[in-house]
């Protein structure tokens, strides 16, 4: 792996972990010759992936974005980008194991607010809020009831 610094190109792994539940590897490198450190991630590479939008248009699946709107969703609470890249990995999964070449994001948007409503109710409802459009407050009070149903479930 070439440093991304000084472009060296042999970089020295000093520590490897798995994560995303064994999906994928995180490997602390350093350089030998200006000793920066940084961190790089090995995931299998999977054939593509087309998201089917709304309007009928198809783009690559693209797990950055994904990754960056949870960031977003997450902001000021206790979920880690650990938990976050376990999450896409969960989806990424269950994509795959469908075997087919396409994906409606509809349903993409239902696996991901299902795991986030796992890790934190605030960022279910802030990811809910703008994965379902909500216009007026009605919107919110439906996600809302839905996490009191959920709580109650968990409780009996």
């Amino acid at each position: 792996m070439r440093c991304h610094q000084c472009q060296f190109a042999d970089t020295k792994v000093i520590e490897s972990r798995d994560v995303a539940d064994g999906e994928s590897t995180r490997r602390r490198r350093e350089c030998p010759k200006c000793h920066a450190r940084f961190t790089t991630y090995e995931r299998l590479e999977r054939p593509q992936l087309f998201v089917v939008k709304k309007d009928g248009s198809r783009e690559l699946f693209n797990r950055p974005k994904l990754l960056n709107g949870l960031q977003r969703a997450c902001e000021k609470t206790a979920v880690s980008n650990v938990q976050l890249e376990s999450l896409i990995s969960q989806v990424e999964n269950k994509l795959y194991d469908r075997s087919e070449s396409e994906v409606d994001s509809r349903e993409i948007g239902e696996l991901v607010m299902h795991g986030l409503a796992e890790l934190s109710d605030v960022a279910y409802v802030r990811f809910a809020s703008v994965y379902r459009r909500f216009s007026d407050i009605t919107g919110f009070e439906t996600e809302l009831a839905h996490i009191h149903s959920r709580r109650a479930k968990k409780a009996a």
